[in-house]
């Protein structure tokens, strides 16, 4: 397929990437530094699906491996696109969980991480907790484990 490409800022770093132009004319998302795509914030599951669609190479099937298992674990869960990052949240409680994409890893980050047994490995911040997901090492079970725990706690913000 032929497709013209963006170049990236000076020197190939710290700049923006404008969106992929395909031959059919449809625009693709500007991915930011570290591969992150550039959503408008919005409300629903149609940002968040756009979010998962423009995340470049392996990462969208994590992407799509995480938004499934979400909604599975936590039926009715609200989604947003917020920071050109995917949010989750329970109506009313806050936002509990959001993954955000760097060049070899998807960030996923639990707002009220230091409360989940055991705590996910990342971050030194009061409340929260990451974890780092690499290409074939996601870890459903214990990622269901934690989205259940982090949905019954109070979240961030407003959902």
């Amino acid at each position: 397929m032929d497709e013209t490409h963006a170049t990236k800022g000076p020197a190939g770093k710290g700049g923006r990437s404008p969106g992929t132009t395909s031959t059919s004319g449809t625009a693709k998302p500007a991915l930011l530094a570290g591969g992150n795509p550039q959503i408008a914030k919005g409300d629903g599951d149609a940002p968040v699906q756009a979010y998962i669609a423009a995340m470049p190479g392996w990462k969208g099937d994590v992407g799509l491996r995480l938004d499934t298992l979400i909604a599975r674990t936590v039926p009715g869960v609200r989604k947003a696109v917020k920071w050109n990052s995917p949010f989750y949240g329970i109506e009313g409680q806050g936002w509990f969980l959001s993954f955000h994409t760097f060049t070899g890893y998807v960030k996923v980050t639990f707002f009220q991480g230091t409360s989940l047994r055991p705590v996910p490995p990342g971050g030194k911040a009061k409340d929260a907790r990451w974890i780092d997901i690499h290409e074939d090492d996601l870890d459903e079970v214990q990622m269901a484990t934690w989205i259940r725990q982090a949905a019954a706690l109070p979240g961030w913000g407003t959902s």
